[in-house]
């Protein structure tokens, strides 16, 4: 079995906005990237937008339980399902979340950091060991796991499936997808809730991705003239339902886009080139058709991760590119399916986005496929890929 999936409801929240309405008036008007470069010094982020939280967590005890983070997936799971008309259908809705492990005690991590500091390598690997086993509180890391945010979507919305959570930087949401996509597909369920959530404004993501280079500093730059310099981190959550087409025809609902595929691999990029022949073997595994093909990358600015994306890239040349990195940022889990919600807004609007960076691409034929790419700064290679959904079909 092999059955057509629709995204039915987007939920999306980034620098830009919130709503698929929002999101295709910013990034096909103009629309400047929104960044705080003096919060995080010397590290520029895309900050998120003031939400009204009480439209979609609307008891006031949630919302405190929650970490940030943990609201903004909540906020963004409701918009999907409201978008996708699905209220109804949240207790046989399965839910794949992607997320990192919550929001770390700065002031901990910040002494332990200092106290490393000041030893050579040799003494500083045992201490860092003796911290992690007798410093920290078990109950530190029960706070944290990313469970919680599926649990509180499924306490918030009553999304009462089977439910799946996924860390692991980028290729969570990528699996997160694929998974979601493939049970459906397979006749495993007839709707899912998949997506995952970022607050960029935190310390403790610097102290993550500075040291190993993944993080831009200085002044602010589109993804394409950073020279390897880094990524800049984006807040944004994107909730995606991912629906049987049999079962939304069945319910009246309309297809946003269909998900016509979705390939994920973790090559060991042990040399030069490894990640773009790894993304090549997964586009041969997607029904790419010979027509108009558009492309939402994903690409983050940091090295080498970028020279490999445009090195896959290079070798679509009739493709439309747009890298929307350089308008919201990179999203870690929450990345993947951001893009993919981006791709699905512009087929149903029957266009394409302008250039979002000065390396994208001119074209004046509309899409008719759009490729969703994903490459993580440390690892993991994903693709997906979206197709208009019928006319008939179409509101």
């Amino acid at each position: 079995m092999n059955r057509e999936i629709w995204i039915t409801g987007i939920g999306l929240v980034t620098s830009q906005g919130e709503g698929r309405e929002a999101h295709w008036a910013a990034l096909t008007g103009g629309a400047k990237p929104a960044v705080d470069a003096a919060g995080f010094a010397p590290f520029p982020v895309h900050p998120l937008p003031p939400l009204t939280l009480d439209t979609q967590i609307p008891r006031k005890g949630d919302q405190r339980q929650m970490e940030p983070w943990q609201r903004l997936g909540t906020y963004a799971a409701g918009l999907a399902i409201d978008d996708a008309g699905a209220r109804g259908l949240v207790s046989d809705m399965h839910l794949v979340v992607a997320a990192g492990g919550g929001e770390r005690d700065i002031g901990v991590d910040e002494a332990i950091a200092s106290e490393l500091a000041e030893l050579p390598e040799d003494r500083a690997a045992p201490l860092l060991n003796q911290r992690l086993a007798n410093g920290l509180r078990p109950t530190l890391f029960l706070a944290q796991l990313s469970n919680l945010l599926a649990g509180n979507i499924s306490i918030v919305h009553g999304v009462t499936g089977s439910s799946r959570t996924f860390m692991g930087e980028e290729s969570a949401a990528a699996d997160a997808l694929r998974i979601a996509h493939a049970r459906l597909a397979e006749g495993r369920g007839e709707i899912a809730l998949v997506g995952g959530a970022l607050v960029a404004q935190r310390w403790d993501m610097v102290l993550l991705y500075a040291p190993g280079g993944g993080l831009l500093q200085g002044g602010f730059a589109p993804v394409s003239t950073r020279d390897g310099g880094g990524a800049v981190m984006g807040g944004m959550a994107a909730f995606l339902v991912l629906e049987h087409a049999e079962h939304a025809r069945a319910r009246g609902a309309r297809g946003i886009a269909k998900l016509a595929g979705v390939a994920s691999d973790a090559s060991r990029r042990a040399a030069a080139g490894d990640s773009a022949a790894a993304a090549r073997a997964l586009l041969a595994k997607l029904p790419v058709a010979d027509a108009p093909l558009g492309v939402m990358s994903g690409e983050t600015g940091a090295a080498p991760a970028t020279a490999e994306e445009e090195a896959f890239l290079a070798g679509l040349p009739n493709a439309t590119v747009r890298r929307a990195g350089s308008v919201i940022g990179h999203g870690i889990e929450a990345g993947f399916p951001t893009q993919v919600a981006l791709g699905a807004i512009a087929l149903d609007q029957g266009g394409f986005y302008p250039p979002l960076d000065p390396a994208d691409t001119l074209s004046s034929a509309t899409p008719r496929q759009v490729l969703v790419t994903g490459f993580g700064i440390f690892r993991g290679e994903a693709l997906a890929l979206l197709e208009p959904v019928a006319p008939e079909d179409r509101a």
